[in-house]
């Protein structure tokens, strides 16, 4: 795992964040944690393909969720993840891994990503627990996001 991988998503999250959801994230300290998959939480699970392999894990808490789709939908207030949720987090995912792998083509590192799967329990994840770099993205008014890098490098 090299921390240079992060930076491409880390950028692009915060752009695309600041641009749906009208809130410039700050960013959290970079650390290597262990990935759990607890209950009530939501992660974006993007694939990578190519020079780089592995998965970036956009993890945040059900709650966190409801309030970036909220905004997303110009301050339209939901209540719960149902599908409309989950499509516009997907989305969100969308952006923020293209934006990436475009940075990361820009830097020299040919890579494919997959398009993002919203996993909303620990069950449907499947993932085992993983020594991930993960770094926060902290939202003022809404809550954190982890953006975590699973690499097979």
């Amino acid at each position: 795992m090299k921390a240079e991988y992060i930076n491409p998503f880390l950028e692009s999250a915060k752009i695309v964040i600041e641009q749906v959801v009208q809130i410039r994230p700050a960013t959290g300290t970079l650390g290597v944690k262990d990935v759990k998959f607890v209950e009530n939480y939501i992660w974006i699970q993007i694939g990578l393909n190519g020079q780089l392999n592995g998965d970036i894990v956009l993890g945040l808490s059900e709650e966190v969720a409801i309030k970036m789709v909220s905004a997303m939908m110009g301050g339209f207030a939901i209540s719960e993840m149902d599908e409309m949720g989950k499509s516009a987090i997907s989305e969100l995912g969308n952006m923020i891994s293209g934006n990436a792998s475009t940075m990361l083509f820009n830097q020299g590192v040919r890579v494919d990503i997959t398009p993002p799967k919203v996993l909303h329990s620990a069950q449907s994840a499947g993932f085992e627990t993983k020594k991930a770099l993960t770094i926060p993205l902290i939202m003022d008014g809404i809550g954190e996001m982890d953006i975590q890098v699973l690499i097979a490098s």
